[in-house]
């Protein structure tokens, strides 16, 4: 079914919706009547009887049994870490159509597993990879290719062939950020049919813009609704075309905590409800790092220890 056959859907509207990035019945179905009213210049009644349309096409959004599900969750595809320990933490590996969160201090290895994700989605499955490729949104200015390079020779694998499956935009504010997001669920439109389609999205960091643009506590409500916009099109991303979603967090120090570890991620609860898997990575002796699952909605809170060394992520 195409998306002019969906009632209410004439040549033009389908041309704006396609536009604004719904190129398919998932698309429109996960929408929100809001976000069709600004794409496509249509009433919410018309935008409304749209998406429930999509929905019943696409079979999405009714009721299902448990073994259904369970069944479906047999696609769900995991990516390795490249330490053992990380994957066992992580029941094996980063999992597809759900958001990972890595939050911690500056040089607690945050970008070093972004980028060793970015080799390793491009192993096949029986390596713990998903033979596909990465897309990287970089807000800091953090992506180097010298260090894929170093990554992809300690796996043996071709560094100029691994580069060219990684596709990077730089975000020059939290505005860009949020488009990039638009224009990576077209570019994996365009690779869905290629050998390499896109099984990965990193944001590094998702929040160091909003952080810096959004200051004081009056601007506080429009920052985090910014955020949660934002995080929730990552998700439909990895949903849409079942693919990892990686962002990293800052972290703030609450001068008021006497006990325990004063650290906490930027974000507030908008940031931890919106992620599915939740880890704080903090430093240890030399090239040693400490991963604390921290929130999981089927995996028990605990820690792994792993390095990072010259060849990447490893026990």
């Amino acid at each position: 079914m195409d998306i002019e056959e969906l009632p209410g859907v004439g040549p033009a509207i389908a041309e704006k919706l396609r536009e604004a990035g719904y190129n398919s019945l998932e698309a429109i179905a996960v929408a929100s009547p809001a976000e069709l009213v600004a794409a496509a210049e249509i009433g919410e009644a018309t935008s409304a009887k749209i998406i429930n349309a999509a929905r019943e096409a696409a079979e999405i959004g009714g009721f299902e049994t448990g073994d259904t599900i369970l069944g479906r969750r047999l696609e769900i595809g995991k990516l390795t870490t490249g330490s053992t320990s990380f994957d066992d933490l992580l029941g094996g590996g980063l999992e597809t159509q759900a958001l990972t969160e890595f939050y911690g201090e500056f040089g607690s290895g945050k970008t070093q597993i972004a980028h060793q994700l970015a080799v390793n989605v491009q192993l096949p499955p029986e390596k713990g990879g998903l033979n596909g490729s990465v897309i990287i949104i970089d807000t800091e200015n953090t992506f180097r290719p010298e260090r894929i390079k170093d990554m992809a020779e300690g796996a043996s694998l071709d560094p100029d062939e691994i580069l060219k499956n990684i596709h990077v935009a730089r975000a020059y504010n939290s505005n860009h950020q949020i488009l990039l997001v638009d224009k990576a669920e077209r570019l994996a439109e365009e690779l869905i049919d290629t050998e390499k389609p896109v099984r990965l999205l990193i944001v590094d960091s998702a929040t160091a813009h909003f952080r810096s643009e959004y200051v004081g506590r009056g601007t506080l409500a429009d920052r985090q609704q910014k955020i949660n916009k934002h995080l929730h099109d990552t998700l439909r991303f990895g949903d849409l075309n079942n693919a990892v979603v990686m962002i990293t967090n800052q972290v703030q120090v609450r001068p008021d905590a006497f006990f325990g570890d004063p650290t906490r991620p930027i974000g507030g609860h908008v940031v931890g409800h919106t992620a599915t898997f939740r880890l704080y990575l903090r430093k240890s002796k030399g090239e040693k790092r400490i991963a604390r699952l921290v929130d999981s909605p089927n995996l028990p809170e605990a820690e792994a220890v792993f390095t990072v060394s010259k060849v990447g992520i490893r026990d």
